[in-house]
């Protein structure tokens, strides 16, 4: 199946959330801690915890840490990756609709023609749940595409799209010995930019501020190797996600009506029962 550059499948980024030029190349660790740069966060320790007196035993094995992605954990960040992804089915299917509201009106003018045509309060009731089944359907259809071309593309190989070409990283989290997080960083050499993307964080270890952590280490990242500013731009429809990025220091600065994800094939029928908006997040970190 043909799929789109992973630049251009990739744009699901999450993306978030006046510094001195610090030197350190970009997979060299980082020297600085995000405690000098932004408040810790509750619960995360602000410095390496103390050497346990077994050597056999990893002293950060009870707290979350971010390190560098292995290609042994391949599979495990592909599955964290999947599931997120497959959450916003319903979440764009649904809550999606919120945010609709020429959609919501064209679905109250299909009801009154149907109860007109019809006579029938039963149709006409059965109408909505028509029309949330239809939605849910070309949700389903739209992001599994998209899955598809993005587990054929980037997340085929995370060793040779991001921890090889130089200003590109991606990391996981760490917590009791299990990766519970990911979050990639691309650079833009040409307007000296890091993208932020591939943020996820596994369903069952969320609100421990994982996704924060995470968001954190790109913007060490960005920090360490000079570039100007963090940038990323998302479809999510939870608002808790917009916080995210604006807690992180992130501005809005534009949205996408009716975005167009890979794979869409634009129909009458798919724009009347998808849409998605786009929205773009800056962090601007020094003036060029």
């Amino acid at each position: 199946m043909h799929c789109l550059s992973p630049k251009m499948v990739c744009e699901t980024k999450i993306v978030a959330e006046d510094h001195e030029s610090i030197p350190g190349s970009k997979k060299d660790t980082i020297i600085v801690s995000s405690s000098q740069m932004w408040p810790s966060l509750a619960g995360s320790p602000s410095s390496p915890p103390p050497a346990l007196s077994s050597p056999k035993e990893d002293p950060r094995r009870d707290n979350v840490y971010i390190r560098e992605f292995h290609p042994s954990e391949q599979e495990v960040v592909r599955r964290i990756f999947y599931e997120g992804i497959m959450e916003r089915i319903p979440n764009t299917a649904f809550r999606g609709l919120k945010q609709q509201p020429l959609t919501q009106l064209l679905y109250g003018l299909l009801a009154v023609i149907c109860f007109v045509v019809t006579k029938s309060f039963l149709l006409t009731c059965c109408l909505p749940i028509f029309l949330m089944g239809m939605r849910y359907y070309f949700s389903r259809k739209v992001i599994l595409h998209y899955l598809d071309c993005a587990l054929h593309t980037d997340m085929s190989d995370i060793e040779q799209y991001y921890m090889k070409p130089p200003g590109s990283c991606f990391w996981v989290a760490v917590l009791d010995g299990n990766v519970v997080g990911i979050v990639a960083a691309r650079g833009n050499e040409e307007d000296n930019t890091v993208e932020l993307r591939r943020m996820s964080v596994d369903s069952n270890y969320r609100g421990k501020g994982i996704a924060k952590a995470l968001g954190r280490k790109v913007l060490e990242f960005a920090v360490l190797n000079n570039y100007s500013s963090v940038v990323l731009g998302t479809t999510a429809v939870k608002m808790a996600a917009h916080k995210l990025y604006e807690s992180l220091g992130f501005k809005h600065v534009g949205v996408v009506e009716h975005y167009a994800l890979p794979g869409m094939t634009r129909s009458l029928l798919e724009r009347m029962f998808f849409q998605v908006r786009y929205h773009r997040y800056r962090l601007q970190l020094r003036e060029e």
